[in-house]
């Protein structure tokens, strides 16, 4: 089991001879007749390149043997440490989980179903050590089906690079390097994995792209479907927020909020004019509705944007968290 190491450490050049320590984190579910050989490929991989490493697998409430598999390696195995979840709770956790308990200073994320290739590992290192926080790969030659999976796909990557401004060719790849650092206090949930690379972007990450090999599945089935459209397009919708409005909500409600007070107020005035300029009658009037629907509109959302700055406050302060990230500092050390 690799030692934590310091900051200091994250510092030195990321190379075989250097004894990296890595981190490869599987989120399993229902993948059997998948884990062996997954397992033993990454270990020659690995081997192979002489760095020193670990495989944090994670079980998300399997059902088809998986769990009885990975203990029985973990017992048998210097390298593997199996972490078994209570139940299936998702992909974002389980990999939230292999992040956790991950000791080394880079994390390799890979899929258990073997159709990323663990020989592409060593291509990510060499990226992270050009000075990358992130290595995404991109599976330039995708084996799936065209209508199911590659033009979802391909329409997912465009929207997302758009609202968040992070483009990338594929950000559904699972095979992707981080710095340990950069994910050390992500808080993911939803569908928030296929969005780490914005994630980082907005903790200030270097983020890189390399093309990395696709193989066809060979076991079991896809978890994946077109019924996942709905949560990853509300989890965009929260990532584009955070991106832009994380730490000043007050911004976006504040603004919503005057405007539809402003208009209510404009139309209510133009309705008292009417009454008591004119004689008007307005008590049927559609307008007078509009008017006070969008004066109570205002007042809401304003007094949203004030409450979403008193919980981000307090979501920041109690935990520590600062709204900055520095990544490093030289010069003279200051008692």
């Amino acid at each position: 089991m690799t030692d934590s190491l310091s900051f200091k450490d994250y510092q030195e050049p990321i190379t075989p001879s250097n004894s990296l320590a890595l981190s490869v984190v599987v989120p399993i579910y229902n993948e059997v007749a998948s884990i062996p050989h997954l397992v033993d490929s990454v270990a020659t991989s690995l081997s192979a390149n002489q760095f020193a490493y670990e495989i944090v697998c994670v079980d998300d409430g399997s059902q088809d043997g998986s769990t009885e598999l990975l203990l029985e390696l973990a017992r048998s195995r210097s390298d593997l440490r199996a972490v078994i979840l209570r139940r299936n709770y998702g992909q974002t956790a389980a990999m939230s989980a292999g992040f956790k308990h991950a000791q080394a200073r880079v994390i390799v994320m890979i899929d258990g179903d073997l159709q990323n290739d663990p020989a592409d590992i060593p291509a990510l290192l060499a990226k992270i050590e050009e000075g990358y926080d992130l290595v995404s790969g991109w599976r330039k030659e995708r084996q799936d089906a065209a209508l199911t999976r590659l033009l979802p796909s391909k329409i997912a990557n465009w929207l997302i690079g758009k609202v968040t401004g992070v483009k990338l060719h594929d950000y559904g790849c699972s095979l992707k390097a981080y710095r340990s650092e950069l994910v050390a206090d992500m808080n993911l949930y939803g569908e928030l994995h296929r969005f780490l690379p914005a994630l980082a972007y907005i903790e200030g990450a270097r983020i890189s792209e390399i093309p990395v090999r696709h193989h066809a599945r060979r076991y079991g089935t896809s978890k994946y479907g077109l019924g996942r459209t709905f949560r990853v397009v509300m989890d965009l919708l929260t990532v584009f927020f955070m991106k832009k409005f994380l730490t000043r909500p007050m911004h976006v409600f504040g603004l919503f909020g005057l405007l539809s007070f402003g208009v209510g107020l404009l139309l209510g005035l133009y309705l008292t004019l009417l009454k008591l300029g004119f004689g008007q009658q307005i008590g049927d009037r559609p307008l007078l509705i509009l008017a006070v629907v969008l004066l109570l509109a205002g007042v809401q959302l304003f007094s949203f944007g004030l409450l979403a700055e008193v919980l981000m406050r307090t979501y920041h302060e109690s935990q520590g968290r600062p709204i900055y990230r520095v990544r490093e500092v030289v010069g003279r050390n200051y008692e």
